[in-house]
């Protein structure tokens, strides 16, 4: 078998023939489609992608996209990298190279690394592509020739020193709301709160570290409260099927009321904002960005883009995180109302966030479990990654990834279930009947069940991939893999073939196309797999009308040999990546660290008062009993004493005989653990929290003086 819509490579550029339509009931009518523009967001080419946007986005817009073409159905996936914008310049700064050296080297990571993960975009573009230019200054040309923009003048922070506004990620200060000093001009990553830069107390530049002034600036404007009642009545009214996380959040914004947003800003870096009086500004990122949906939809299909974007009877459906409802709800859509020959977004599935190892995943302190470096550290398991994400999918609230719980989904899931089943029937097949699969004859009642079973999951899974609950139709699917164990164990054709080899070949050969149909099944989900499956089954076109079809291999079909579709994920496979992660929070903690502030003042009389000494280390070991003291014998030049330390955790007794330590000589004896110490053995405490013993860097004679 082979599949009919093969996976395109990320950059490929086509589009299926339409079989098939799709409809949606709104309040009023059913509406037909014949064709779908499926969106994912555009990441941000300032790092690579990970395991958070996998989960939230690209996965799921993937396995959409896929069970569309099985379908048959006309669909264009677009994606593509958002190539301007303030982060962008900062880390161009940070490491002396310009904003192009940057987008270049990330756009080609993620683009090859979605490729790999068989994301099939039938284009993914970039918005420093000179179609972008065009296309994004002709959309503000054509709203600003329409009186669509308005134009105000505001105060803004701006840097004398280096000459130029400074964007909020550019002004760093201390957060009025928990005091962090290092919180920057639109939000403090300490206590998430939202902020404005002219929020912040005792504001200076990011560039120069100068305090900005405030300094009048004109920008263009979209007043997104004139086009208010328009997305009141679009989404609230007409588009009630909708997540009830993105319905619920467009209602919050709306109630709240619209603000006009500005469409330019003060910057060097993006596209020039093409009207007279406007230089040194760009379009905003915001504005900039989903232009590229269309900018990449040209770039794949050329003059016949409108056919995507203003024709009636196609549908687009944006697949985003959390964090871009706002802009794809209510910015883009006020947008394309105010140019006035766009279609509007038919649906918005976006997911909330994916956590890692109970912490929330972040690209600035590197936690995070980075698709390049999974797709090199763990080669060709590309579908065990896209499986885990799937079945733990963030789909109504945020959720959780966990190295044991991909571990124990791939080892208990992919190898003990499906991958078990298919093996069983393709090793049963070639003992029994050489690899050639026998013709079934007269169906019993266990026959029939399954038959019924897959028939019936096929429905459910299909009403999950309509509706966008892509976790489910992984659990449905993994289910018609269940019921291919449970058949086998209930016929036990090992057993009858002792007896009843025609019984035997009709076991089989349903065993066989049962195989074929999850072939079908989880080709969205687990393409690599389902294409090694496929050939093993002998080649031949695929739909998902066959989903459910028990004729699919023909009796007398050769069955190529067994193949593993999944290998268990060892002990030491986890542990090198909990270990990773754990040395990255340990890194996070000491360039966190900072010294404890300094105490009071004391009286220089008073410190005066301790008596601190070189002594020599004769004696050294493990106080029974204890696991922090360890008991010194020390030469202190003065006939010798005992001092107690606890620093048994962070030396062994033998590392310190023969070496010089400083120590407190006139502390009063002290007991611990029934021992008496005659002194303090001083120590400084490290950004690990561990302890160093401070002595002489010099040979010393015991009994010195320290001041």
């Amino acid at each position: 078998m082979r599949k009919k819509n093969p996976s395109k490579a990320s950059g490929a550029c086509t589009a299926l023939k339409n079989n098939h339509g799709a409809k949606r009931q709104n309040n009023r009518e059913t509406i037909m489609f014949n064709r779908t523009l499926i969106t994912s967001a555009l990441p941000y080419a300032n790092g690579p992608v990970h395991i958070g946007h996998l989960a939230g986005v690209y996965v799921p817009a993937d396995i959409y996209a896929r069970y569309l073409r099985l379908k048959g159905e006309e669909v264009l996936f677009i994606g593509g990298s958002d190539e301007h914008g303030v982060p962008i310049t900062i880390k161009a700064k940070a490491e002396g190279v310009t904003p192009q050296d940057i987008v270049d080297r990330y756009h080609n990571i993620i683009k090859d690394s979605f490729a790999e993960l068989g994301i099939s975009f039938d284009v993914y573009g970039r918005t420093t592509s000179e179609t972008h230019r065009k296309t994004a200054s002709d959309f503000f040309r054509r709203l600003y020739e329409k009186g669509e923009f308005i134009e105000k003048t505001s105060e803004q922070l701006y840097d004398p020193i280096a000459k130029q506004f400074l964007a909020d990620r550019y002004v760093v200060g201390t957060c009025p709301h928990c005091g962090n000093d290092h919180a920057y001009g639109d939000q403090c990553e300490n206590c998430g709160t939202s902020l404005n830069a002219t929020d912040l107390i005792n504001p200076h530049s990011a560039i120069t570290g100068n305090v900005p002034v405030l300094k009048e600036t004109s920008h263009w404007y979209l007043p997104l409260d004139k086009w208010e009642p328009a997305l009141r009545h679009w989404i609230l009214d007409e588009h009630k099927e909708w997540k009830t996380n993105v319905y619920g959040q467009c209602k919050s914004w709306l109630d709240m009321g619209l603000q006009p947003r500005a469409v330019s800003r003060d910057l060097d870096w993006g596209i020039p904002v093409p009207v007279e009086g406007a230089e040194g500004k760009v379009l905003y990122v915001w504005f900039d960005a989903p232009i590229g949906y269309i900018s990449n939809t040209i770039d794949c299909v050329g003059d016949d883009w409108e056919k995507w974007w203003k024709e009636k009877d196609t549908r687009m459906i944006h697949f985003i995180g959390k964090d871009n409802i706002v802009f794809h709800c209510i910015v883009f859509p006020a947008m394309l109302m105010a140019d006035g020959s766009y279609n509007l977004p038919d649906n918005v599935p976006a997911n909330e966030f994916l956590n890692l190892e109970d912490d929330k995943i972040s690209t600035s302190r590197n936690w995070a479990v980075w698709l390049h470096e999974y797709l090199r550290e763990l080669p060709n398991r590309q579908d065990e990654l896209r499986y885990v994400l799937t079945a733990n999918a963030p789909e109504t609230k945020d959720n959780n990834f966990t190295w044991r719980d991909y571990q124990t989904r791939v080892n208990s899931e992919l190898v003990a279930i499906l991958g078990n089943f298919v093996n069983r029937a393709i090793v049963l097949t070639h003992k029994y009947f050489d690899g050639t699969l026998p013709a079934a004859g007269e169906l019993h009642p266990v026959d029939i069940a399954l038959i019924d079973d897959f028939k019936r999951l096929k429905s459910e899974m299909t009403d999950a991939l309509d509706n966008f609950h892509f976790r489910e139709a992984s659990r449905i699917a993994m289910d018609m893999a269940r019921a291919g164990n449970k058949y086998l164990q209930e016929t036990e054709p090992w057993k009858v073939a002792k007896t009843d080899m025609a019984r035997t070949a009709t076991i089989l050969n349903l065993a066989i196309q049962a195989c074929a149909n999850l072939a079908i099944a989880f080709e969205p989900i687990l393409p690599f797999m389902s294409a090694k499956l496929l050939k093993m089954l002998g080649g031949k076109d695929i739909t998902w009308d066959m989903l459910g079809c028990f004729d699919l291999v023909p009796a007398g079909a050769h069955i190529g040999k067994p193949e593993l579709l999944f290998e268990k994920i060892e002990d030491n496979v986890v542990e090198e990546q909990v270990n990773k992660l754990l040395a990255t929070k340990e890194a996070n903690r000491l360039a966190a660290w900072t010294p404890e502030a300094v105490k009071e003042d004391v009286a220089y009389d008073d410190f005066a008062k301790v008596d601190i000494r070189v002594g020599k280390v004769l004696e050294c070991s493990n106080v029974p009993k204890s696991k922090k003291l360890l008991e010194f014998k020390i030469d202190d030049g003065m006939g010798g004493r005992t001092i107690l330390s606890g620093i048994a955790a962070y030396y062994k007794p033998e590392d310190l005989i023969g070496k010089e330590v400083c120590f407190i000589a006139n502390f009063p004896p002290r007991k611990m653990m029934g021992r008496e110490s005659f002194g303090m053995i001083l120590s400084a405490v490290n950004a690990d929290g561990s302890l160093t013993v401070i002595g002489p860097q010099g040979e010393v004679r015991p009994g010195a003086t320290v001041g």
